[in-house]
């Protein structure tokens, strides 16, 4: 095979983050956009894991139609018959089924033999693939485990059925000599290996899963497992950006292609950054937001006179228009549509009035408003279009001989204003104390970090919180040129998540209306 198989596990092994979660509306929402990115493959879930990823992914399995929708199980057979009744519905439904094949694992956690372990794992192939002819096998903590021991469940697990096997570095301990040395030995020590498709899946905690993973591609595996951003558990996993333009910019070196469509990359990346509440570092490779930008005066120079001299990549290639279009107060919505259509949004009429008004606000407030100061108000935009409670006003008293004091308004489910005030340690306490006598959800904030999204003193500040309840963590993200005003954006949007996974409390105490 001269393609790479992406298969993109941003919605099983992503949402697995410490700290990460996804309602279903999000989950489809970012596997349509994946569809449009054009993966082959999406692992939209862990369906034995709760009824929420069941859904989930039977939800994606019926509406997004062009790539493989794959379910995740471990080696039993209630989690294989789950994977199954989420998936049946895909146009192309795929079981992937794990268990863990390393003596650390056999010893410390299964307590079992490797007999039992390699009887578990052809008799659970042979399960799945009574359902459907597209089954992988994954032996966990595959790097770590005796390479004969590896070559002896593989050629099992193919003769059992599996059509894709693949070698995960679970814990992120291979380095990229070692593994690809690995999937060599895999080719020449298992007899039927070519009657499937060798994968891999590399973890991040040494900072080497995506090395890993085009070391595996030189070596001959042809599908790689990977997730936008690199989020995942502990450390990530590959990203996906790094690795697809890895491949097309140096084909010269690897040879192999993806079928992914590149240009889709720029705004999968900022979609699931948001949805799931994870920044992305400003110095990320391919997607960062310093990705594409000179400030040394000589790379500078060279650039104007030639891009090819300090760009590899074309940033056209990834979703990014090239260049900045400077917007201010003057402008009009034509450019600011364009504009926006250029960075890879399209909206309705509605939903571009609502964005341009909110443009017009931020831009009496900046002289310039640059790309990420526009994806910032969008983002804002997207987030609170569909809240259950909508921050209406937020006013603050405080200093340093004054109670800190705030008056909060929102606008509730039915349409109603509420409002209420509180007093607080600080102003941002106060908000969050009011707004809280309002809503009555009981929840624990355990996360608050500001960061400026553009530099200036008139610069927006994004604010991401993480507030807990009953044992899940939900994260909320708000923007603002005022600070105070994100923070309180942040929390309605935690709020509002929190709201959506397990809808409003029985009881409530009475709400105070406005006037």
């Amino acid at each position: 095979m001269d393609k790479v198989v992406v298969f993109d596990t941003t919605l099983r092994d992503g949402e697995q983050s410490a700290g990460a979660a996804l309602n279903i509306d999000e989950k489809l929402e970012i596997a349509r956009q994946l569809e449009k990115l054009r993966v082959d493959v999406i692992e939209a879930g862990f369906p034995i894991a709760s009824p929420g990823d069941f859904e989930a992914v039977r939800a994606i399995a019926a509406q997004v139609r062009g790539p493989v929708i794959c379910g995740l199980a471990h080696a039993q057979a209630q989690a294989v018959d789950a994977a199954w009744d989420a998936v049946k519905d895909a146009a192309h439904p795929r079981i992937h089924i794990f268990l863990s094949s390393s003596e650390i694992h056999l010893f410390h956690q299964l307590r079992k033999s490797r007999e039992e372990i390699l009887r578990t794992s052809r008799d659970m192939v042979a399960r799945a693939k009574g359902y459907l002819e597209d089954v992988e096998f994954s032996p966990m903590d595959a790097s770590r485990t005796e390479p004969a021991y590896l070559y002896q469940i593989l050629e099992a697990v193919i003769e059992a059925g599996a059509t894709t096997v693949n070698i995960p570095d679970t814990v992120g301990y291979a380095a990229p000599g070692e593994f690809g040395a690995l999937i060599e030995g895999i080719f020449k020590n298992v007899p039927n290996i070519r009657k499937a498709v060798v994968s891999v899946h590399c973890h991040n905690d040494l900072g080497l899963a995506v090395a890993n993973s085009l070391t595996a591609i030189q070596a001959g595996a042809r599908q790689v497992e990977c997730t936008v951003n690199g989020i995942g558990e502990r450390a990530g996993n590959a990203a996906l950006e790094e690795i697809v333009m890895a491949l097309r910019t140096r084909k010269d070196f690897y040879g192999p292609t993806t079928g992914v469509n590149t240009r889709e990359i720029y705004k999968t990346s900022r979609l699931v950054s948001d949805l799931i509440g994870f920044a992305v570092q400003p110095n990320k490779a391919i997607v960062g937001s310093n990705a594409f930008r000179h400030e040394s005066g000589i790379h500078q120079d060279g650039v104007l006179k030639a891009s090819i001299t300090y760009e590899i990549m074309d940033p056209k290639d990834v979703g990014l228009a090239g260049s900045a279009l400077v917007l201010g107060k003057l402008s009009g919505r034509h450019a600011f549509k364009v504009r926006l259509e250029e960075l890879g949004y399209t909206f309705s009429d509605e939903e571009l009035n609502r964005s341009f008004l909110a443009f017009k606000q931020l831009a009496d407030k900046k002289k310039v408003i640059t790309d990420r100061d526009l994806e910032a108000l969008v983002a804002e935009e997207m987030r609170t279009a569909s809240q259950t409670y909508q921050l209406d006003h937020v006013q603050v008293s405080c200093g340093d001989h004054s109670m800190p004091t705030a008056t909060v308004r929102l606008i509730g489910p039915e349409g109603e204003i509420l409002a209420d005030a509180a007093l607080g340690t600080g102003p941002v306490d106060a908000i969050y104390k009011a707004i809280n006598r309002l809503v009555g959800v009981p929840n624990q904030l355990t996360e608050f970090s500001v960061k400026s999204v553009t530099e200036g003193i008139d610069a927006i500040g994004e604010v991401t919180i993480r507030i807990e309840s009953e044992g899940r963590a939900y994260t909320g993200r708000g923007a603002a040129t005022d600070i105070i005003v994100a923070s309180a954006k942040a929390y309605m949007n935690a709020l509002n998540r929190l709201l959506a996974v397990r809808g409003p409390e029985p009881e409530r105490k009475p709400k105070r209306k406005a006037g």
